[in-house]
């Protein structure tokens, strides 16, 4: 019988065929995306064409191809259904929204609450209490908030749960009520807050009831972000009050937090078990996802996010658990609209959102009896785990067992493609600046993900290869000829020291080195033949997150430099939730690309033995390797362009951030422009990832004072932005 993904493969197949011919005339292209206030611009920038293209696909000169096609088809038939044509000889007229038909066991309004006349549609065997929707501005113990700006599809609190439903039903009728929701108890009452302002009646006495009233009722879920892939399962948020409902405990005992799941046995897993519900083998800790095996094409599988056990990680989400459920839901909701609906931590959905933007399967051609079969995506990592080469395998792995024990490998063994983190002590010019300031750049890991070729397949192995910056790998060479000036870190090490002999790089490393000018003869390498630019779509994703949040806060990429550092300065303040959410993005940035490189984690692991994450096609060392490698040259590059053009160099380099001497507070005070532009392929002030942004200004006699009383060794960027010290004072 096929699998579930090959099912789903065959029938996104089968729609991208008609998709080929379902495109409404030229005319009415221009109409619907004149009437959604999008630009040609827009549209193109999304489609990854030219803006011409789009202009001749209204006019009728040329028409779109594949893939293009399917894309262009889907835009217009969702604008279609929020924008429908206005009927011969009227003016045209917004749409009027219509409630959603509300399931059987449907949404009982809040204590104190009366059904609204406007929104009580009955049906047979139904009360009209039974089919209320209510809004979440009168939901119980909810504080009101005022209306933030938002550029996600889903409408903010004020607008009425009717209008809300309608929009989202234009999307996809299957997850009219949003991607996720928030459970509490309410005098008693146990209700589902939804994005938008949707309240719903949970009628749920147990835990596996509740998942299928989920599954049948909730209308809760997101679309796919691939044809090629699956749709996103619902979340449920459970509060303390929900999860003490439904049996679970407020917070897991100190042994429990260890193991990350209840202890087998627990009267809630028996009840699950009973009722034909499985969980996967994290059981059932802060995400848990509780599934049935797939029946055909139907997919039955509801994911957990409970709050007091520590889902919402404080260090991507601060304080989101705190938060009420209508604050919370709307929190969570922008973020699974812009980036994907949260299936763990930040680094877990980071690495989920690689998948889900590049499935491994899709449907293939059909045979003679029309039977389509999946087959392997080209552009994805596959099916199966990929073996790393040995110099990439952290301490530990398999691959290393047979080394002595407490072996320290050295550059030649082991490939070390690691951030920044570089200082020196100030020159006497530099000390007579008055202080030191600290830039900051934007997604600096996202920036140099873009446009980067990764391997995805297996490593060859060669002696003596011909290098090619071309083709992604790791490279034994010997780069200690290269000489740079001692006032920069070495671009080939994150300590910034010059190599001192042979040693192990990535791609970017080693094409850096030939950019500068010397030759590199590497005596070895691991390459990989099979290789395409797979987190471009993953890159530019998450970039529209990061930059409509921004707007939201009120910077756009539109400003000029002091115009933009003026509105960094408090941007947090203008929507602490939303703030939360920017955070949450950059973190799955950071997240996502170290999850490639999973560490074992729990007790019982012994070194030589495999661990968990070794199953995943997404371990790959060797893509984060190039990750960072390339946003450390990216860095290095940017600095050796300053210096070259000012004669500033930096004191420390600590990652993304860099901190200069400068005669005045801003970076704009040494940072080069010429005729009020910045320096080309220098450090630009802006939002954009790959963009500077101020960190912090200190003065140099707190620069010097802190150096003097931690030692020379200290990082002046780790401590930049606030001036706080946390460094211990060697014992003096």
């Amino acid at each position: 019988m096929p699998a579930e993904d090959e099912l789903f493969s065959a029938v996104d197949a089968l729609l991208e065929q008609v998709a080929q011919d379902d495109l409404p005339p030229p005319a009415e292209r221009k109409r619907l995306r004149e009437a959604a206030g999008l630009s040609q611009a827009g549209i193109a920038k999304a489609l990854d064409i030219r803006r011409e293209a789009v202009g001749n696909w209204e006019s009728g000169k040329t028409e779109p191809r594949q893939p293009k096609r399917a894309a262009y088809a889907r835009l217009l038939e969702g604008l279609a259904a929020r924008f429908p044509a206005p009927a011969a000889g009227s003016a045209p007229t917004a749409p009027e929204p219509s409630p959603p038909a509300q399931p059987a066991s449907a949404q009982t309004p809040p204590p104190g609450q009366g059904p609204s006349p406007e929104r009580s549609p009955q049906r047979p065997g139904a009360t009209v209490a039974q089919n209320t929707t209510q809004r979440l501005a009168t939901a119980p113990a909810q504080r009101a908030r005022p209306p933030r700006p938002s550029t996600s599809r889903r409408p903010d609190a004020t607008e009425s749960a009717g209008t809300t439903a309608a929009a989202t039903s234009a999307v996809d009728p299957r997850f009219a009520n949003g991607p996720l929701a928030v459970v509490d108890v309410v005098d008693g009452q146990v209700w589902a807050y939804c994005p938008g302002g949707l309240v719903l009646d949970i009628p749920a006495k147990s835990l596996p009831s509740l998942v299928e009233w989920t599954l049948t009722e909730a209308r809760l879920g997101a679309p796919r972000l691939n044809r090629n892939g699956r749709d996103a399962d619902p979340v449920l948020a459970l509060t303390d009050a929900a999860a003490a409902r439904f049996g679970l405990p407020a917070r897991l005992t100190d042994e429990e937090r260890r193991a990350g799941r209840l202890p087998e046995g627990h009267k809630v897993l028996k009840e699950l078990e009973r009722a034909d519900w499985r969980l996967t083998r994290r059981g059932l800790g802060p995400w848990a996802r509780i599934y049935r095996p797939a029946e055909g094409s139907r997919r039955a599988c509801v994911q957990l996010c409970v709050l007091g056990w520590e889902a919402l990680d404080t260090r991507s989400w601060g304080e989101a658990a705190q938060l009420p459920p209508a604050d919370l839901v709307h929190l969570l909701g922008t973020y699974a609209d812009r980036v994907m609906t949260p299936c763990g931590s930040t680094a877990v959905t980071g690495l989920e959102l690689m998948t889900a933007l590049h499935p491994p399967t899709r449907a293939g051609e059909p045979d003679g009896g029309g039977r389509r079969r999946s087959e392997h995506n080209p552009g994805s990592l596959g099916t199966q785990p990929v073996q790393c080469a040995p110099p990439e395998a952290p301490d530990g792995h398999p691959l290393l067992a047979h080394l002595p024990r407490f072996h320290q490998r050295t550059p030649e063994e082991a490939l070390v493609e690691e951030a920044y983190d570089w200082a020196r002590p100030l020159t006497d010019d530099e000390c007579a600046k008055r202080y030191v300031v600290g830039i900051d750049v934007n997604m600096a890991f996202a920036a140099a993900a873009n446009g980067t070729v990764f391997g995805l397949g297996e490593p060859v192995h060669a002696k003596q290869p011909p290098f090619d910056p071309k083709i992604p790998g790791s490279w034994l060479v010997d780069l200690s000829h290269v000489e740079l000036d001692p006032r920069l870190p070495s671009p080939f090490t994150p300590t910034g020291e010059r190599p001192a002999g042979p040693a192990w790089y990535a791609t970017p490393t080693v094409a850096y080195a030939v950019e500068l000018g010397y030759g590199v003869a590497p005596t070895e390498g691991y390459v990989r033949p099979d290789n395409g630019r797979y987190l471009d779509a993953w890159y530019t994703r998450l970039r529209d997150a990061y930059i409509a949040t921004m707007a939201d806060l009120g910077v756009t990429t539109g400003m000029g430099p002091r115009e933009f550092l003026t509105a960094m300065d408090g941007h947090r303040r203008t929507d602490p939730q939303l703030a939360i959410v920017l955070s949450a993005i950059k973190a799955t940035v950071k997240g996502g690309i170290g999850k490639l490189r999973e560490r074992p984690r729990g007790g019982g692991w012994r070194p030589g033995q495999p661990w968990p994450a070794l199953q995943r096609p997404t371990w790959r060392p060797d893509i984060r390797a190039a990750v960072i490698a390339k946003a450390r040259v990216n860095m290095h590059r940017k600095m050796l362009k300053t210096a070259a053009a000012t004669g500033q160099y930096p004191v420390a380099v600590l990652s993304d951030c860099a901190v200069y001497p400068s005669d005045g507070p801003s970076p704009l005070d040494f940072l080069p422009h010429k005729d009020g532009k910045p320096l080309p392929g220098g450090f630009r002030i802006g939002v954009s990832p790959g963009m500077v942004k101020h960190e912090g200004t200190q003065t140099t006699l707190w620069a010097e004072g802190v150096r003097e009383e931690h030692g020379d060794d200290l990082n002046l960027a780790r401590y930049i932005k606030d001036g706080h010290v946390t460094a211990p004072d060697n014992g003096e």
